[in-house]
């Protein structure tokens, strides 16, 4: 079927758009159905961030691990300033919450639901290993996730492996709890700066980031694969496009429902799995206690976390419907190792440190707290080494 012309338009081909339309159908059923729970607005609410959300990923390639490899390989920064743009939105976005949860800043008091969580050399460990992880899995939890609705098939064993890894956290947390976490600050910029000198602190930093980045971008050659040429709904959105919009649904996600994150349910399922086999210790100290993409043993089948996670896959998977982006391909037996090796160290790394790339790092940042940024940094070195080694390893 030839494509419908409007004047100056040319809309995407009945094979691109139904099946998205369909998809989205079926987002819009699970939402409804979701409604009818005890918590039903919620749920319903976090069905489509979810949906919003997986489809910006998609068509921004909005993924940690691929537009710091394209800096690393390439000197092309021009995704990594896209995450930087989140950052920016989110964090004026979040500031602008904070004196309504919180009018005042005082010592002690946090804001609701906000992923501040304690600063120690455990988080610095699980953030390094979680860089590792995502480099050798070639993505993290919240790339694998929408990558899985672009038909990425080695996707469910990185998450199997990330959720054996959360279970190999749980068993390790009441020594890393009594031994450090339980003494570690909770530092939060605001308590210090007040909300102005923290937005203040938040974008100058985030303007030397950008500044940096821009001084190392390199202009990247033309591409040759006709990208640019390809109809509009084929084209990839700027990832700063991706990151303005995903910094600004960061905030709706926070002032209706929770911050963002896609870790939380994963784990509660890991932990409820292990719990029902007997192998968790009987009391995870001090877990519950925390701020982050918070564990618990599942009681109804349906979460805030899950369906904004459930979501997500059906978002990428209308966006990369509708873009021909949906491309399954049979994984090789060293991709599905490399996959479920480096969920492992995700899991452990995401339950140690309290969330991942998105919960501790994306929203944490947003919401000015110092364990966003130490996980920036810790993760950041991570992917690197895990780069390094995927790079070694590679046959020459």
């Amino acid at each position: 079927m030839s494509n419908t012309t409007l004047p100056g338009f040319t809309l995407p081909p009945l094979k691109n758009w139904l099946p998205a339309v369909m998809v989205l159908a079926l987002a819009f059923l699970l939402s409804r159905h979701v409604g009818a729970e005890a918590t039903g607005r919620n749920l319903a609410l976090s069905v489509w961030l979810g949906v919003f959300f997986g489809a910006l990923l998609q068509r921004s390639r909005f993924c940690f691990y691929c537009v710091s490899r394209d800096f690393i390989e390439s000197r092309d920064a021009r995704g990594l300033l896209g995450i930087v743009a989140a950052l920016a939105v989110g964090t004026l976005g979040y500031h602008v919450l904070f004196g309504a949860f919180l009018p005042e800043p005082a010592a002690g008091r946090l804001p609701p639901g906000a992923h501040i969580g304690p600063v120690s050399w455990v988080l610095a460990v699980g953030a390094f290993a979680f860089g590792i992880g995502m480099a050798i899995a070639g993505s993290c939890i919240s790339a694998q996730f929408y990558r899985l609705g672009e038909g990425l098939l080695s996707a469910p064993v990185a998450l199997l492996g990330a959720a054996l890894g959360f279970v190999l956290g749980f068993l390790s947390w009441n020594t890393l709890y009594l031994g450090s976490l339980q003494a570690a600050p909770v530092l939060w910029l605001p308590h210090h700066l007040g909300y102005e000198g923290s937005a203040f602190v938040q974008l100058l930093l985030l303007g030397v980031v950008a500044f940096v980045l821009a001084k190392l971008h390199r202009a990247q050659p033309a591409s040759s694969n006709g990208a640019n040429e390809a109809p509009w709904w084929q084209r990839r959105w700027p990832t700063y496009v991706g990151g303005i919009l995903i910094g600004a649904l960061g905030v709706a996600a926070f002032l209706r429902v929770a911050p963002l994150g896609v870790t939380a349910e994963l784990g509660s399922v890991a932990r409820t799995t292990a719990d029902g086999f007997g192998w968790l210790p009987a009391r995870l100290e001090g877990l519950d206690t925390f701020r982050g993409c918070a564990t618990a043993i599942k009681e109804t089948l349906w979460s805030n976390n899950g369906a904004f996670v459930v979501g997500l896959v059906l978002g990428a998977f209308a966006a990369a419907l509708s873009a021909g982006d949906f491309r399954p391909k049979l994984p090789t037996g060293k991709e599905l190792l490399r996959a479920f090796g480096g969920g492992v160290l995700m899991g452990w790394g995401g339950m140690v440190a309290l969330g991942c790339t998105v919960g501790t790092l994306l929203s944490g940042i947003m919401a000015a707290a110092v364990s966003g940024w130490v996980f920036a940094v810790f993760a950041a070195s991570g992917l690197y080494g895990g780069w390094w080694l995927r790079k070694r390893a590679a046959p020459q």
